[in-house]
């Protein structure tokens, strides 16, 4: 990368004034104190210019010139060591900069014992009891509840945290926390005729159906899902 500083720096070792430069560069002052303040860097025409006037390779003005020159001085057995010692150096700063860093967690209630089946179902209660767990995430929702099963593999684990929005019905292919003649899941639902289709994303399981004279209502659309974050929480 180019070095304003570094340029700076040869230009007043040869007691130059930007305006010396300038002139003999044929561009005015502006532009070139615009390199030196690393508002912009000259072209390739006028980097080699610049090295001639100023007796230096055009490396120089990069900023990392300095390291590499040294480096480039080394024995070939120098240089292994130096890049094993620069390795282990950055592997450091990347570990203590991933320790540092704080997590941002928001808090996500849980409905504890009504899990919306995704698989063979669970029953429904009019009494929830909550839990809180932890999302790096923040989503607006209204309902929260854990999905159990693999029938809707592989987009939705087990274990995982729904966040549903009370919506109803939205659109033919959504995926839905439903209720159906006394227990409750997580599926995709088509509207077709004078019945819903009930689907999972699990091959290995057959479709359902809701008639007309099933016990049947859309809890709401699911909007999102997280597996929580472990170590984080507790309950509520």
């Amino acid at each position: 990368m180019f070095s304003g500083k570094r340029l700076k720096k040869i230009r007043e070792e040869k007691q130059l004034s930007q305006t010396d430069i300038a002139e003999k560069l044929h561009i005015n002052r502006s532009s070139y104190n615009k390199w030196e303040t690393g508002v912009s860097k000259p072209n390739q025409k006028n980097l080699v210019l610049l090295s001639q006037l100023l007796e230096v390779d055009p490396s120089y003005f990069e900023s990392e010139h300095a390291i590499v020159a040294s480096y480039l001085k080394l024995s070939e057995e120098n240089q292994l060591k130096a890049s094993a010692f620069v390795n282990k150096l950055l592997s450091k700063q990347l570990q203590e900069e991933r320790e540092r860093k704080v997590l941002e967690l928001f808090p996500v209630r849980v409905l504890r014992d009504v899990p919306l089946s995704a698989g063979l179902g669970e029953s429904y209660y009019d009494e929830y009891d909550y839990e809180t767990v932890y999302t790096d995430r923040e989503v607006s929702y209204d309902v929260a509840a854990y999905i159990k099963g693999d029938s809707m593999l592989p987009d939705y684990l087990d274990g995982e945290v729904a966040l549903i929005n009370e919506t109803g019905f939205d659109y033919s292919g959504a995926v839905y926390a439903i209720y159906l003649n006394g227990q409750t899941f997580i599926k995709k639902v088509y509207k077709e005729d004078a019945h819903y289709r009930i689907v999972s994303l699990n091959d290995e399981y057959e479709d359902k159906y809701a008639y007309q004279e099933d016990e049947f209502r859309i809890v709401g659309k699911v909007i999102s899902h997280f597996m929580p974050v472990v170590g984080a929480g507790g309950v509520s």
